[in-house]
C-alpha cells in the first residue's frame, strides 16, 4: 500500500494504491473514486464497538468501509466533508494515537481504532473534546478544517490549544480541558472558549480553523422566517 496527498492544504485528496488482497479502512463517506477492483465491506465500525456513536462523539455516524483491493494497483481517492488538508501519522507498534473525534478520516486494517475510549467532556453549547484512541502499529490519514500544523513538544514542555482546534496527539502526554479564562465569565464572553492544555514530550497537530467558529459565524447570517 502507497499513498499521496495532492491538492492541500485547502482541498486536500488522499490517493491510495492498493496491492490485491490490501483493504484500507475508511469513515463512511469518505469515498471520493475508487477502481471498480476495489470491494467494499461496510459495518459497524469493523468491530469498533456500538453501531452509532452519537451520545458519545457529537452525532457522528461509526459506520465504517473496508475498501479491499482485488487486483494489483487499484486505485482510491478519499476526502474529508470539510475544506482542509489531510496528513498520513505512522503509529508504532504498541503505541497510541488519540485523534479528535471529527479528524479520523481512514487508516490502514491493523489499526485499532477504540470509541469506547470515551474521553470526552461538553460543556454549555456542545463545544468540548472528543477523543478516539488510535493503536498501531500502522498508518492513519487525519482531516482537518483548515490546514494542519505539527508541533514537537519537548519533556516539560506544555502549550495551550483551542479545544475546537486539536486534530491529535501522542496519548503519552497530558492534557487537561480547562476554562480559558480565569473565570466563567471570561470563558463564555471572551470568545475563546474551552482549551486544552497539552504537556509533552510528544507530538501533536492542530488545524487553523476550527468548524465550530464557522458555525457561529454563518448562524447569525442565515435568514430566519421572522426576517
Amino acid at each position: 500500500m502507497r499513498y499521496e496527498i495532492q491538492y492541500g492544504p485547502a482541498y486536500a485528496l488522499a490517493v491510495v494504491h492498493l496491492d490485491e488482497g490490501e483493504r484500507f479502512r475508511s469513515e463512511a463517506g469518505a469515498m471520493v473514486t475508487m477502481s471498480d477492483t476495489i470491494r467494499i465491506e461496510t459495518k459497524g465500525g469493523g468491530g469498533l464497538g456500538s453501531i452509532l456513536r452519537r451520545s458519545v462523539l457529537g452525532g457522528e455516524s461509526l459506520f465504517m468501509n473496508d475498501m479491499v483491493a482485488t487486483q494489483p494497483d487499484s486505485r482510491l481517492t478519499l476526502a474529508p466533508a470539510l475544506p482542509g488538508d489531510i496528513v498520513g501519522v505512522e503509529i508504532p507498534g504498541g503505541r497510541d494515537l488519540l485523534v479528535q473525534s471529527g479528524s479520523y478520516m481512514a487508516s490502514t486494517a491493523d489499526v485499532k481504532v477504540d470509541t469506547q475510549f470515551g474521553a470526552g467532556k461538553t460543556f454549555f453549547s456542545g463545544e468540548g473534546l472528543f477523543l478516539l484512541k488510535l493503536t498501531g502499529p500502522g498508518l492513519t490519514l487525519l482531516s482537518s478544517y483548515g490546514a494542519i500544523v505539527p508541533m514537537e513538544l519537548a519533556a516539560g514542555e506544555s502549550h495551550v490549544v483551542d479545544s475546537g482546534h486539536i486534530v491529535a496527539f501522542d496519548s503519552g502526554m497530558g492534557y487537561e480541558v480547562k476554562k480559558a479564562g480565569d473565570s466563567w465569565k471570561t470563558t463564555l464572553l471572551g470568545g475563546e472558549g474551552l482549551v486544552c492544555r497539552i504537556s509533552g514530550p510528544g507530538r501533536m497537530w492542530f488545524q487553523t480553523r476550527s468548524p465550530g467558529g464557522f458555525i457561529d459565524w454563518l448562524l447569525p447570517r442565515i435568514p430566519n422566517k421572522s426576517s
